[in-house]
C-alpha cells in the first residue's frame, strides 16, 4: 500500500482549518433550514406550537445542520496533515448518523506528521528522533526516554538529572 504524503499546515494556520466551501456550505444549510422550518412547515401544520418553543427548535436544527458541514470541511483539512484520506473520514462523517462519524475520527486520528529538519523524513509528532537520520528532535529523558521541558533540570517521571544527558544546543536555544 502506497504510503500518503502528509500536508503540512503552519501553526499559525490554524484558524484556516475550516474551508471556505464548508462555510459556504454550512451557512446554505442554516438558511435553508430556517426557511423551511419558518415558512413552509407552519403551512403543512394544522397545529403551531408556541414561539419560543419554535425558536429554540428551529435555531437548533439549523446550527446542527452547519456545524455538521462545517465538522465535515476540518476533517477534509486536518486529515492530510496526519497522513490519513481526507476523502475517506470526510465520507464516514457524512454518512454516519448523528455525529458519530466525527466521534470516530477524532478517536482514531493519528498524531501530526512533520518533517525532520536534518534529512526531511515524515516523523510523528511524538517522536524524540528521527528513525532514518538519528536527529534528536525533542528534548527527552536520556535514562527513561519520556518527553521534557527543555528548561527542565530533572526528568519529572524517574528523577533522573537532565544535564549530564548533554541535550543538543539547539534544543536549549528553543526554551530561552
Amino acid at each position: 500500500m502506497r504510503e500518503r504524503e502528509p500536508q503540512s499546515i503552519k501553526l499559525n494556520d490554524d484558524a484556516r482549518m475550516i474551508p471556505v466551501w464548508s462555510i459556504v456550505v454550512a451557512v446554505a444549510a442554516f438558511t435553508l433550514i430556517e426557511y423551511y422550518c419558518w415558512l413552509i412547515l407552519p403551512t403543512q401544520q394544522r397545529h403551531i406550537p408556541p414561539i419560543g418553543f419554535r425558536i429554540y427548535f428551529n435555531i437548533s436544527w439549523g446550527v446542527l445542520a452547519a456545524l455538521y458541514f462545517l465538522m465535515i470541511g476540518y476533517v477534509s483539512l486536518d486529515a492530510p496533515r496526519r497522513a490519513m484520506s481526507s476523502r475517506f473520514w470526510m465520507v464516514i462523517c457524512f454518512v454516519m448518523p448523528g455525529g458519530i462519524g466525527a466521534v470516530l475520527y477524532f478517536l482514531l486520528r493519528q498524531p501530526l506528521v512533520s518533517r525532520c529538519p536534518a534529512c526531511a523524513t515524515h516523523v510523528l509528532s511524538d517522536f524524540h528522533f528521527c528513525p532514518q537520520c538519528d536527529f534528536q528532535l525533542t528534548a527527552s529523558c536520556g535514562k527513561c526516554y519520556r518527553t521534557v521541558r527543555a528548561t527542565d533540570l530533572y526528568c519529572t517521571r524517574c528523577g533522573h538529572e537532565l544535564a549530564v544527558d548533554k541535550m543538543p544546543k539547539r534544543l536549549r536555544v528553543i526554551s530561552e
